[in-house]
């Protein structure tokens, strides 16, 4: 027997068998169109808020919302007299720290059984993108309703619900007048769509969306209304498009490169889908730190649309 003879094994090399679903095929087509329509939408956003750009910020930073009141108004004093001061209070509001988002979904292999790949992970990355797409809307609206200028309702007392609406409306804006004279500011108002239907279904106007925002422009030739169910109803909100402010956290660097993440030139939203052999499952893979918010708390003014309620809320002002 030859002990020193040596067995060769040769290994035989499968392909793949047809139609297997591998990594290449879910990245980077999927991603990119999903990304792309995110933030298509956040730039639309970004164009009816009149925000210029967004700001990339390290996460951690800290986002603050102030009150800004004067306490006092001196009275004009005599030649050589001492002049009096004034007292203007600066108080923090809201604090939002910005942090990086992560979300998850899956499609199971029975979904994509049912009706197949491309269907299955499509359709319920769009639903996934959406309610992305309301956290970040959400989060917004937690700075519009964190104003506290009051305005009151300027309709007759007896006043339709159309009149109502322009009532609030024209309250709204007498006070962003008052509040920013002197600068070149556009208003935006915020109203719930149940407070303004009437007045839709009486009066044509032209109303367009961009993030899942319904807006009109030029809204009785005051400024830019945003119609939105996070609106309180029976509320009309208003600040200036100088007043807001955009934000983000860039998913484009270091931690979207470490998880193979694919993001537009932006960096503002990054997506990613792969396969989890343990579930049997695709799985999608969003990071998004994208911030809208306002900066000055004293500069969003709320008005009531029922009449009957702005006449209460003018006198109680009187009486302060």
């Amino acid at each position: 027997m030859n002990k020193n003879r040596t067995i060769a094994y040769k290994t035989q090399l499968f392909a793949p068998e047809t139609n297997t679903t591998v990594a290449a095929d879910l990245e980077p087509v999927i991603s990119i169109d999903h990304t792309n329509q995110l933030v298509a939408g956040i730039k639309s956003l970004l164009t009816v808020l009149g925000i210029v750009d967004m700001k990339p910020m390290a996460e951690g930073t800290t986002v603050k919302m102030y009150k800004t009141t004067q306490k006092n108004t001196p009275d004009q004093v005599a030649e050589g007299e001492i002049i009096g001061l004034t007292k203007v209070e600066r108080k923090l509001v809201k604090t939002f720290e910005l942090v990086l988002k992560k979300y998850r979904k899956s499609t199971p292999a029975e979904a994509i059984q049912k009706v197949g790949k491309d269907k299955a992970v499509n359709e319920t990355d769009t639903v996934f993108m959406r309610n992305i797409q309301k956290g970040i809307k959400a989060d917004f609206f937690t700075f519009i309703k964190a104003g506290t200028g009051v305005a009151t309702n300027l309709a007759e007392k007896k006043a339709t619900a159309s009149n109502s609406i322009q009532g609030a409306i024209a309250g709204v804006w007498a006070k962003l007048s008052a509040y920013f004279e002197d600068m070149d500011v556009e208003p935006i108002y915020f109203l719930n769509p149940l407070d303004i239907a009437t007045y839709l279904a009486n009066t044509p106007i032209t109303v367009q969306t961009a993030f899942g925002f319904q807006y009109v422009e030029n809204f009785l030739g005051l400024g830019t209304v945003v119609l939105d169910n996070s609106v309180e109803v029976g509320k009309a909100k208003g600040t200036v498009k100088q007043n807001l402010d955009a934000v983000y956290i860039p998913t484009s660097g270091a931690v979207g490169s470490t998880f193979g993440m694919t993001s537009d030139e932006t960096g503002l939203v990054a997506m990613k889908h792969f396969l989890d052999d343990k579930t049997a499952a695709i799985n999608t893979l969003v990071f998004e730190g994208v911030t809208f918010y306002a900066e000055d708390a004293s500069g969003i003014f709320t008005a009531p649309i029922a009449v009957e309620a702005a006449a209460v809320a003018a006198s109680d002002e009187q009486q302060k």
